[in-house]
């Protein structure tokens, strides 16, 4: 057989590469509890979910809390939970605040969404952060709160934030699942809960908010995926 051609030298070098990526991976994941079939079907699957109990709140020291929707090290959401007090008044918020060039879905009341709303491209993604609630107390006697996620939103318990990130450059779409509890009376505290993440695959594909199941679906778990976006394998990041 002839020499290999220049071209055909690089292919082979990069099919090398890549091989060699993917079995450092593999090797990581089986450490990290994940399996290969379960790398297969996240390759092969169109909605990453991520089930979720993350607990936020106003009367926590720790003032922010860090998102990343896909697990690849790079923070794309942060929900701010502080308050502040006065001589004689108190006042609690919490808010999601977009990173770098993504976006939340809608402003304040429009982005509590409902089970089945949809996330993509026809949405209005233009705030930067949004309020999910903010509460207060004057001279311990008055207190009020504006809060479309509060207490559930109209009897619905859970609530959900649509996103507009990018991975390598490209638009994609996900949403985290939270309930907002509000008090304001004898002193003012937020809490938020997220319950669970999604994002789509797909470029520039829309994602309904609160699916869990289906074909297209693959469910992980945040520790084993967190500790090989911490390093398990040198892998670049997406993004």
């Amino acid at each position: 057989m002839g020499p290999l051609s220049g071209r055909s030298r690089q292919q082979l070098s990069l099919s090398a590469h890549y091989q060699g990526r993917l079995n450092s991976y593999a090797l990581a994941a089986t450490a990290a509890g994940v399996g290969t079939m379960a790398l297969a079907q996240a390759a092969e699957g169109k909605i990453i979910y991520t089930p979720a109990h993350r607990v936020m709140s106003t009367s926590d020291p720790q003032h922010w809390y860090p998102l990343d929707i896909n697990h690849d090290g790079v923070t794309d959401f942060r929900f701010s939970a502080y308050y502040v007090v006065g001589q004689s008044s108190q006042r609690a918020y919490m808010k999601c605040v977009s990173l770098a060039t993504n976006r939340v879905r809608g402003r304040t009341y429009e982005a509590a969404l409902r089970p089945g709303d949809r996330i993509g491209p026809a949405a209005n993604f233009s705030a930067r952060h949004v309020t999910m609630a903010r509460v207060f107390t004057f001279l311990g006697t008055r207190s009020g709160f504006y809060a479309p996620w509060a207490n559930g939103g109209k009897g619905m318990k859970h609530r959900y934030l649509g996103f507009k990130f990018a991975i390598n450059g490209k638009i994609h779409y996900g949403w985290a699942r939270l309930n907002v509890r509000v008090k304001a009376q004898n002193g003012v505290n937020i809490t938020a809960t997220m319950t669970g993440y999604a994002y789509e695959t797909v470029p520039n594909k829309a994602i309904i908010a609160g699916k869990t199941k289906g074909p297209d679906v693959v469910t992980v778990q945040p520790a084993s995926l967190g500790r090989l976006a911490a390093g398990a394998v040198a892998i670049p990041r997406r993004r």
